[in-house]
């Protein structure tokens, strides 16, 4: 799509915008499934589904925020974000907003609160599992 002689790129879906939605959606799935198994409790679905919306608008409103000049959300906070639950939401943005999604020291940040997350996910399914 072409708009004042340039392509529309938020018209076309890239590889990572793809990979991210699918990484995402599969954790939630994921969560949910662990949920419907009774190896997790609902309120972990909850949380992971809430905090997600919370960093996608997070991101958002950094990066309406950035292109204004105004006040801007601490990369702490969206971290926290990601390390509460919310990394699926986190990612999409990231993808989706092009936001945060280059800078290597924040990337490597992210990550590892995605897998600490992880991991303190599968120490709950393990609880729930006894």
């Amino acid at each position: 799509m072409r708009q004042q002689g340039r392509i529309d790129t938020n018209a076309v879906t890239s590889p990572d915008q793809t990979f991210a939605l699918l990484l995402a959606a599969a954790a939630l799935v994921g969560v949910g499934v662990a949920v419907g198994m009774g190896k997790l409790p609902v309120w972990v679905m909850l949380a992971y589904v809430t905090a997600s919306l919370l960093a996608f608008l997070a991101y958002a409103f950094d990066k309406s925020a950035a292109r204004r000049g105004r006040w801007r959300v601490s990369e702490q906070t969206l971290h926290l974000f990601a390390l509460a639950g919310g990394w699926p939401g986190a990612l999409i943005a990231q993808r989706w907003l092009r936001h945060k999604s280059k800078k290597a020291s924040f990337q490597l940040t992210f990550w590892v609160t995605v897998v600490l997350n992880v991991f303190a996910l599968g120490w709950l399914y393990q609880a729930g599992a006894g």
